[in-house]
């Protein structure tokens, strides 16, 4: 009885491990698995007969098409504004001193503390009385996903440049070498894993949100506002075709990100 509570303690945190990991992959294991299913009718809830019919067409609906191009151009442009300016909100708290400074790092928290829905109503109140009713569109879709991202890429970017060692940078400027030339040789390959990983949550935070959006998107349809207006009608199996072509996207981009540490450690 000892030796297997020993063995249960030793091997514990493997098995709640696994658990964890099977909790992770198992809705998108079964989201992979429908998309080749042909579904008895307009909803693809139950398995029906194994198909690859989804994955040959799909853009059926063309209107499913229209909105996942347009989260992916919205997405892109609200990752690039947010990833720059939040690198540079980041630099200068963690680098200058400045009056305001705490207050700013608290403000920061807000977008992520607070209810969606309340910033997404209070963002649509200050567009309709600043732009006007009537503005609401792409544009505001964009400032709001900029808006809501922006705290998450401070937050990455702080982190990455607090682990730094500052005295790589002062080495560098002993060597004779301009803030500039620090810049760009030293700090920049050193931050630049937190300032990718910032950009790609960036991404996901805007592909994938649904209230704000909706409140601030006009007669604009993104990719989740398509998903959760489909589901009065149907769930076509072209949707689940759609989230798995991202899931396997995403495991690609992490494995292609590993593949210059494992040959540096086979080189090692």
């Amino acid at each position: 009885m000892t030796k297997a509570l020993d063995w249960i303690k030793s091997h514990i945190l493997m098995f709640v491990s696994i658990l964890i990991l099977v909790f992770l992959i198992a809705p998108n294991a079964v989201m992979l698995l429908f998309s080749f299913n042909q579904p008895a009718n307009k909803y693809n809830f139950v398995w029906h007969k194994f198909s690859t019919n989804a994955w040959q067409h799909p853009c059926a609906s063309s209107d499913m098409c229209s909105s996942i191009k347009l989260s992916i151009t919205i997405a892109v442009i609200a990752m690039i504004g947010a990833t720059a300016l939040g690198t540079m909100v980041a630099f200068a708290i963690m680098r200058y001193r400045f009056k305001g400074r705490t207050l700013l790092n608290v403000l920061l928290f807000l977008p992520m503390a607070a209810p969606e829905v309340t910033m997404g109503i209070t963002l649509m109140t200050f567009f309709y009385n600043t732009t006007g009713s009537n503005s609401l569109g792409f544009w505001t879709i964009v400032i709001a996903h900029i808006m809501f991202s922006l705290s998450y890429v401070v937050v990455t970017v702080k982190a990455r440049l607090s682990g730094m060692d500052p005295t790589l940078e002062k080495a560098a400027a002993d060597l004779y070498a301009t803030p500039f030339e620090t810049f760009r040789r030293v700090t920049l390959p050193l931050v630049m894993p937190g300032i990718l990983a910032a950009a790609l949550l960036s991404f996901a935070l805007s592909i994938d949100d649904y209230i704000i959006t909706v409140l601030t998107a006009g007669n604009e349809v993104t990719f989740p506002m398509y998903v959760y207006a489909s589901f009065q009608h149907s769930v076509p199996a072209q949707i689940d075709v759609i989230g798995s072509t991202m899931l396997l996207v995403t495991l690609a981009g992490i494995a292609f990100a590993q593949v210059p540490q494992i040959v540096k450690a086979r080189r090692a």
